[in-house]
């Protein structure tokens, strides 16, 4: 079973802390573009620094230290697959189906797709899910955008992998209430079904297996688009807005995001107690002798996140705004599992803007979904 990872963060080296400053800097005023000097911006004093920032000299988009600090940020330019359950065409298009597929539920009317709706970003838009029987649930569903790169599935931690996640709330009870061999039949009795896996998997048999290989397949082709903020690292000064920029350097700062949203994912797949009020353990329901596991959930990823309302694991916090303000103040509950990465910023009014700038600059413009015609 993988612990938690240390929750410390620790600056990766000299050149990004330089990287930050400098961009703090010289972003830190207004004007007409990255590459001009700023004036000062008085809103944007710290309170325990109240004097405006002086005017930054010119400064160059491709200096070496912030250019450092970007290339944390770049995009991989391949999807990861497994050696055992390897790519091809045919496991996407099985996959496809089965995570559209309502039958894969005991009630024949609960797809993975019914919680994982890409028109919502591959959430269902809701604060907790819905399962089997219109029971609502205590956890919001998390998105599988970007999952392909993911350590650990769940907002807890308890798969190891896409494949073994993808069974896992089909046999839920609370879920889609479809116990395995009972699947197995079912998908049997489907004559569309036969060729779909013999094309996909030749000379395996349709089980719980194979079911969960084609879905994670599938899965791991859904991954976020090239956003403004994917422009902006790879060159092109006017992607972003100058108030993203500055946003991207507190992110890097002061604000102490990437102490848990790290990689271009904007996730370190760990799991971490945020402060938020409630008796669910998380983390610690797995690892209940570990302290820093209690109430300790994913960090999910930044990609599409503004679109994703609303926010944590139990869908408590309405906005991307209010986000910002729960970690500015420290979180809303003092436990011995807390964070040591969570204290209160002191964040002004412009900075928490800048940093709302930055977080709308991660959405991209994602192909279309196609729903597949089901098998008979």
């Amino acid at each position: 079973m993988r612990p938690n990872r240390p929750l410390v963060f620790v600056a990766a080296g000299a050149c990004v802390v330089t990287a930050c400053l400098l961009l703090a800097w010289w972003l830190s005023g207004s004007g007409p573009s990255l590459n001009e000097a700023h004036a000062a911006d008085p809103e944007r004093a710290t309170p325990s620094d109240p004097t405006p920032t002086k005017a930054a000299p010119k400064a160059t988009p491709n200096d070496p230290a912030l250019a450092a600090l970007q290339a944390k940020y770049h995009r991989p330019d391949k999807v990861k697959y497994p050696a055992d359950n390897a790519y091809s065409p045919a496991r996407e298009e099985l996959g496809r189906v089965l995570f559209f597929d309502p039958r894969l539920s005991g009630s024949n009317w609960i797809s993975c797709a019914s919680c994982h709706n890409p028109a919502f970003h591959w959430g269902d838009g809701l604060p907790t899910a819905i399962g089997h029987g219109m029971k609502v649930l205590g956890r919001r569903t998390p998105t599988v955008l970007n999952l392909a790169w993911a350590e650990a599935m769940f907002w807890d931690g308890r798969a190891e992998s896409l494949e073994e996640q993808a069974t896992g709330p089909i046999e839920a009870p609370g879920e889609m209430n479809l116990p395995l061999a009972e699947l197995e039949a079912k998908l049997k009795t489907i004559s569309g079904y036969k060729p779909l896996f013999e094309k996909a998997y030749p000379g395996e048999p349709i089980s719980r297996k194979t079911v969960a290989k084609a879905i994670a397949t599938f899965e791991r082709t859904v991954v976020s688009g090239e956003a403004p903020f994917d422009q902006w690292v790879k060159g092109d000064d006017k992607a972003i807005s100058e108030s993203a920029a500055r946003g991207f350097a507190l992110f890097n700062g002061k604000a102490n995001c990437t102490a848990c949203h790290s990689s271009w994912r904007f996730s370190d797949d760990s799991f971490h107690d945020t402060g938020i009020a409630g008796t669910d353990r998380g983390r610690g329901a797995v690892l209940p002798d570990i302290e820093v596991s209690q109430f300790a959930f994913k960090t999910p990823t930044l990609r599409n996140v503004d679109r994703r309302a609303p926010y944590m694991h139990d869908g408590s916090v309405a906005t991307l705004r209010d986000v910002i303000d729960l970690y500015d103040r420290g979180g809303d509950v003092k436990r011995p599992s807390l964070s040591r990465e969570i204290k209160p910023l002191k964040l002004t009014a412009g900075e928490k803007d800048d940093l709302l700038a930055f977080l709308q600059s991660l959405t991209s413009a994602d192909r279309p979904i196609t729903v597949p015609s089901l098998p008979r």
